[in-house]
């Protein structure tokens, strides 16, 4: 069963947040999420998120995908985290797989992992990193690092990591039940 991380900031885009996981979950695959500290992550729009553990007790795990929710402040809070960016390069590093949507690629863009890699996001985000080669796509596969650009695009995103964890056999069979 593959595995993966969602870390959870305070102002994190809720719509995000939540396709990603469910979808991951009916997928099969073990989701985590983890907030910056141990408090209760009131996302963008006011909804409350219980992240399942904090971002210390899981900071040195490795999971088959981290992927990093957009929204503001949140994707700022990501970005800045030295803990997140750690485990941003490390996984990197490792050759797992490395997403984030709107906002958040601006974070992985500063652990360095953007360069030389076609990306996307929500329009403006990546406006302070003037070298990366930014694309208008609705989701970017480049290696092991995989963008999105915002919440219109929160279930393709989503489904298009279910395919690379796990094919696109069970990335057909959740997309079926979602009666798209």
């Amino acid at each position: 069963m593959s595995r993966a991380l969602v870390p959870l900031a305070q102002g994190c885009e809720e719509l995000e947040a939540i396709t990603i996981t469910d979808l991951l979950v009916r997928a099969g695959i073990e989701v985590t999420t983890a907030g910056l500290d141990d408090q209760t992550v009131t996302a963008s729009r006011g909804t409350r998120l219980i992240p399942d553990t904090n971002i210390d007790s899981i900071k040195n795990d490795l999971f088959d995908l981290v992927v990093l929710p957009g929204g503001l402040p949140g994707a700022d809070y990501l970005r800045d985290d030295p803990r997140i960016q750690s485990l941003l390069k490390n996984h990197a590093h490792n050759h797992k797989l490395v997403a984030a949507i709107c906002a958040a690629p601006r974070a992985l863009a500063a652990a360095g992992l953007l360069e030389g890699k076609q990306v996307t996001g929500y329009p403006g985000s990546l406006n302070d990193y003037p070298q990366l080669n930014v694309q208008s796509s609705a989701i970017e596969i480049d290696g092991q690092i995989i963008t999105s650009r915002g919440p219109g695009t929160a279930m393709d995103f989503a489904l298009t990591l279910i395919e690379q964890l796990e094919g696109r056999t069970k990335r057909d069979e959740i997309e079926q039940q979602l009666v798209r």
